[in-house]
């Protein structure tokens, strides 16, 4: 028989206290559960699901129980780079972001295994799913309706593991080399045809305001001509009016002075009685006063300058001077204004490096109306 020592047999109901002291000691640490505030954890027993432990301070079943963390912040998800193909075949590489949330533990503990992986798997199909129901041209474009439609999709088919899709962010999608070098020569062939266009239009433009400028020109310079033409032919029209008067004038002096003549020759003969026309002695006391020192009648008639009768004032146009001048006058301004209105333009952006200046004209064309009107002064 095996002999059992004494000393041994003597420590057993030392140790025995040791050890149930440290089996409590264990358990106890078993049996808190401390839960960060940003999280949740669900508690199983003998792998039965209990419950969802809160943050803090939580009390479980020692040595028989299980958790499972979950994370209740938003969290990022990225969607690896993905290959597709879109609606007229062109070959693209896209990749996106998933920003999600889990908003029920319970259904993302027990709906779904491993829900980030889940959902980081269902976002590269779906992404794969809306670039080939869309254009290449679209893809490029519509980068909105694409992050749309994939966050709608995400959020029904994960509504059920409890978690939520917040948003979606295509990052890129890249379409082939051929494709890339193909969508360039477009692009550079669209600049080349713009700038056709532009250059066209503005030698257009350039052709448009130079004739614009020309026909103003023309307009001011007829108008000029017009206007010095009234006013020359006017000017010979009372000329010739005046010199006609003037001979009119002189014609009768003559006469008188004829008749001065041959009454001092009948003054030296010898006889006493004298037969006078009529004409004369009315020419006499016209211009008796001019004629003589002496003092003459009153009721003498001074020499005036004689009317123009009815039929020569309208020969001539006198009475309608003052209309035509009028009308000159108003064509004038309204050609100023037109220039004024072509300056704005200018001034507004509408270049015309052809146009002269409409003040330069305005000033020109007032300089050779006030020289002709001196002329016609010096005439008269």
């Amino acid at each position: 028989m095996l002999e059992t020592d004494p000393l041994l047999i003597g420590d057993i109901p030392t140790i025995i206290p040791v050890i149930v002291f440290a089996l409590v000691v264990l358990a106890l640490w078993q049996s808190v559960e401390i839960v960060k505030a940003y999280e949740k954890r669900a508690l199983t027993v003998f792998g039965e699901y209990r419950r969802l432990l809160e943050p803090g301070i939580n009390l479980v079943p020692p040595f028989v129980n299980k958790t499972y963390t979950f994370d209740m912040r938003t969290q990022t998800i990225d969607v690896p780079r993905q290959e597709a193909i879109t609606r007229d075949n062109s070959p693209v590489t896209c990749d996106a972001v998933v920003y999600m949330k889990v908003m029920d533990a319970k259904k993302a503990f027990l709906e779904v295994d491993n829900y980030l992986n889940a959902v980081s798997n269902l976002a590269q199909t779906t992404l794969r799913s809306v670039i080939g129901d869309m254009e290449l041209d679209d893809t490029l474009n519509k980068r909105t309706e694409i992050n749309a439609r994939i966050r709608q999709e995400l959020d029904e088919a994960t509504d059920a593991w409890g978690i939520r899709v917040e948003s979606v962010e295509v990052r890129e999608v890249k379409p082939s080399a051929d494709v890339q070098n193909a969508m360039e020569q477009q692009t550079s062939a669209e600049r080349r045809r713009r700038a056709m266009i532009l250059e066209a239009q503005g030698e257009r433009r350039s052709a448009v305001e130079k004739a614009q400028g020309d026909k103003q020109a023309n307009i001011i310079r007829a108008q000029g001509e017009k206007q010095s033409q009234i006013l020359e032919a006017q000017g010979d029209a009372i000329s010739t009016v005046l010199r006609a008067r003037a001979a009119d004038s002189m014609g009768e002096r003559a006469v008188i002075e004829k008749g001065m003549e041959t009454l001092e020759n009948i003054g030296q003969g010898e006889s006493t009685t004298f037969v006078l026309p009529q004409e004369l002695t009315s020419l006499v006391s016209r211009y008796g006063k001019h004629l003589t020192d002496g003092e003459v009648s009153r009721d003498a008639v001074e020499l005036e300058s004689l009317e123009f009768d009815e039929e020569t004032r309208s020969l001539l146009g006198l009475d309608d001077i003052e209309e035509i001048l009028g009308q000159i006058d108003e064509e004038a301004e309204l050609d100023i204004e037109e220039m004024e209105e072509q300056a704005q333009k200018i001034k507004e952006g509408e270049t015309a490096a052809d146009i002269q200046d409409p003040d330069d004209v305005i000033d020109q064309y007032d300089e050779q109306l006030d020289a002709e009107g001196e002329d016609v002064g010096d005439e008269t």
